[in-house]
């Protein structure tokens, strides 16, 4: 069942969580949260996003602070969060990946490249 926006049907802690993301929502420097990739990403965008991705996975599998995470890769914690939201933009694939070796082992880390399969149009399923 969904909870009333007006408040009347809210527990206090509710209402608190409420309050606290309209502010947040309305403050003018929000930049807002995580980014989608484009509809047709390129391999560079792509491989960006895993990256941010896996960075974020980590965090959350080792329940670690954004805080710690910024230490850990030796980044402020806004340019962290930026990494964590996927801002993918911000950040060049060599400095990604810097980031992400001090997180995972060296052997952890690995990039693959697949043939791309020709299709044909006219292929039908029997």
């Amino acid at each position: 069942m969904e909870k009333s926006l007006n408040n009347q049907n809210l527990t206090p802690h509710e209402k608190q969580e409420f309050e606290k993301l309209c502010k947040k929502l309305s403050d003018p420097n929000y930049q807002g949260g995580s980014w989608a990739l484009p509809e047709n990403p390129t391999v560079l965008e792509k491989s960006k996003y895993d990256i941010c991705k896996k960075i974020l996975v980590y965090k959350q599998d080792h329940h670690l602070s954004t805080e710690k995470i910024a230490k850990k890769i030796k980044l402020s914690v806004p340019e962290t969060e930026d990494i964590l939201y996927c801002h993918i933009d911000y950040f060049t694939l060599d400095r990604l990946v810097d980031y992400a070796e001090k997180l995972f082992s060296p052997n952890k880390i690995k990039i693959t490249m697949e043939e791309k399969k020709q299709t044909s149009p006219h292929l039908r399923a029997s």
